[in-house]
C-alpha cells in the first residue's frame, strides 16, 4: 500500500489492486473524494474532481511513485 499527503489531501493505492489501475483521493479528515482512474485521469465515483488533485497525481506519477 502507498500513502502520500499532500495540500491537505490523502491519496492510497494498493499494488496488485483490482482494474482500473486507481488511486483513492481522500479529505485530511479521512472522508473518500473519489477513486481516479490512473490510465485516464478521470474521476470514477463523481462526475468532475479538482484540478488540483490531478496536477498532484501527475506529480506523484512523474516522481515514479505510481
Amino acid at each position: 500500500m502507498g500513502k502520500v499527503r499532500r495540500a491537505g489531501y490523502i491519496f492510497l493505492w494498493w499494488i496488485g489492486d483490482h482494474k482500473p489501475r486507481h488511486i483513492h483521493v481522500h479529505t485530511k479528515d479521512d472522508q473518500l473524494i473519489t477513486r481516479i482512474n490512473l490510465d485516464t485521469m478521470e474521476p470514477m465515483d463523481i462526475a468532475k474532481v479538482e484540478r488540483k488533485i490531478l496536477d498532484i497525481i501527475r506529480d506523484l506519477k512523474s516522481e515514479g511513485r505510481l
